[in-house]
């Protein structure tokens, strides 16, 4: 079963972004700069991040990437600065930005059901998906509905509720995701009452 564009868990906001500038960005990352998600329970393959916005006053890129719950200061990374294109994209959100990421799974790797927490319209911040680089064979399942995400679109998903992906293609999915603190601004672009 598919998912509607405007059911209130999955929902695809009027901010479309170029996809070539976006994969001409990602270009840039050099693969050293990937690191491994850290919660290997959740995931079979290939699962790997960068960090263009993370707790400020950390220097380590495992700790730009994965921050800590109650984290309060959030600034760019270093990597935010060679990536222009992302620098932009980030600039059109007009809410208070906390963790921007670069999300990649592998060829043939599976993120398994799970679910997130305090990341909803519901709470104070919501997560936000720009698909940087997917096709057709990669699949993002949302209470078991399928979700039609393509490169440059902005989606906000409820990730609350179970999810999964699977890269059932030969080539990486990456997308950015970015958790915002909710005002009316991002409300109205969901199409929710502000």
């Amino acid at each position: 079963m598919q998912a509607s564009e405007n059911s209130r868990d999955a929902v695809k906001l009027p901010l479309r972004f170029d996809p070539n500038a976006l994969r001409e960005d990602l270009g840039r990352i050099p693969e050293e700069r990937w690191i491994r998600h850290f919660v290997t329970d959740n995931y079979e393959g290939d699962w790997s991040g960068v960090a263009l916005r993370g707790p400020a006053n950390v220097t380590h890129p495992i700790q730009e990437l994965f921050a800590n719950p109650g984290t309060e200061a959030w600034a760019n990374t270093s990597l935010y600065d060679e990536c222009p294109y992302f620098a932009e994209v980030m600039s059109t959100f007009q809410c208070n930005l906390l963790s921007v990421r670069l999300l990649r799974l592998g060829p043939g790797s599976i993120i398994k059901e799970h679910v997130d927490h305090s990341l909803s319209l519901e709470d104070a911040e919501l997560r936000l998906h720009v698909p940087v680089q997917t096709n057709a064979e990669i699949e993002f399942w949302l209470d078991d509905k399928l979700v039609p995400l393509e490169a440059g679109e902005t989606w906000y998903l409820n990730v609350n509720r179970p999810h999964r992906v699977e890269n059932n293609s030969d080539e990486y999915r990456v997308h950015l995701v970015l958790d915002c603190e909710i005002n009316s601004w991002l409300r109205a672009q969901a199409g929710f009452p502000v």
